[in-house]
């Protein structure tokens, strides 16, 4: 038989689960960017213009990582929990999906 897990667990893989997705976000934009594809984030665009590359993309994902952290910490349990749901639904449509796409097209076109 499992233990049974509390509320807490959900929470907090919820929140790896976002954390994972901030940092697969950051190895996919550098990656992209060394292969000549463009950031389609203007905000970050304009910081990687002004920063560079990687101290904007720290800048980013350190922040966004430090709010996830926030939202787990400070919101109530019912909150965090749709907040965190609808942050990595967003993140996997926004980020995962079109980046993996991205370096599965590239993937074909060297074989």
């Amino acid at each position: 038989m499992y233990p049974a897990r509390s509320a807490g667990d959900d929470l907090s893989r919820l929140l790896v689960l976002n954390l994972v997705l901030q940092v697969f976000d950051g190895v996919a934009t550098y990656q992209g960017l060394r292969l000549g594809w463009r950031e389609a984030n203007p905000l970050l665009l304009f910081a990687i213009e002004a920063l560079g590359v990687v101290p904007a993309l720290v800048l980013f994902k350190v922040k966004a990582c430090g709010l996830l952290v926030f939202l787990r910490k400070a919101a109530p349990r019912p909150i965090a929990v749709a907040a965190l749901q609808v942050l990595a639904l967003v993140h996997c449509l926004l980020s995962l999906a079109p980046w993996l796409g991205k370096f599965l097209a590239f993937a074909v076109t060297l074989t």
